[in-house]
């Protein structure tokens, strides 16, 4: 259910195409809701049907720019507010070290030494990002401050988890 708001939330931004929706969830919301092309189109289908967004305007080759309507931001900021919020961490990385008993040591080393080199690199590219986002590289917008806040949390998030993976490895000779 979250692509929907994803997809509404930057819509609240001013209208895009499928194309350029599918590269803002890839760049900026990938590492926290993958989301695939035929699954954005299918989801703005459905949005459409909703009244929740409306074609904007239309180009070359049917290409749809879409836009918000005023249900579908209220849709959107209802959401934002509500008290349910889904904190279920789906990561394979953590299931995975449920079953690390399973592993050589080796492999374990192996498999720990990828997981610490690719969430200290995610972390740094994030901190990269935020830097920009510091500079003012991006303009002072809503939307550009807000996006900071949730950058600085994939910054701590992937340093959490790089920590973790280098606490996993010193601590594998328990898990032989």
């Amino acid at each position: 259910m979250s692509l929907r708001y994803g997809l509404l939330g930057l819509l609240a931004e001013g209208p895009a195409s499928g194309y350029d929706l599918t590269r803002r969830f890839e760049e900026v919301l990938g590492a926290v809701w993958p989301a695939q092309h035929p699954k954005i189109y299918a989801e703005l289908r459905r949005l459409a049907d909703d009244d929740l967004i409306a074609v904007d305007s239309q180009g070359p080759r049917g290409r749809k720019a879409y836009r918000i309507t005023e249900s579908g931001l209220a849709e959107v900021r209802s959401w934002l507010a509500g008290a349910n919020v889904d904190h279920t961490v789906r990561m394979e990385s953590i299931l995975r070290s449920f079953f690390f008993w399973l592993m050589t040591p080796q492999e374990l080393a192996t498999h720990l030494d990828r997981e610490a080199a690719f969430f200290s690199t995610t972390a740094a590219r994030y901190r990269d990002y935020a830097a920009a986002k510091d500079r003012g590289d991006f303009g002072d917008s809503l939307p550009t401050q807000s996006l900071r806040v949730a950058i600085e949390a994939g910054a701590r998030l992937y340093d959490a988890l790089a920590e973790w993976a280098e606490w996993a490895k010193a601590h594998q000779r328990s898990l032989e």
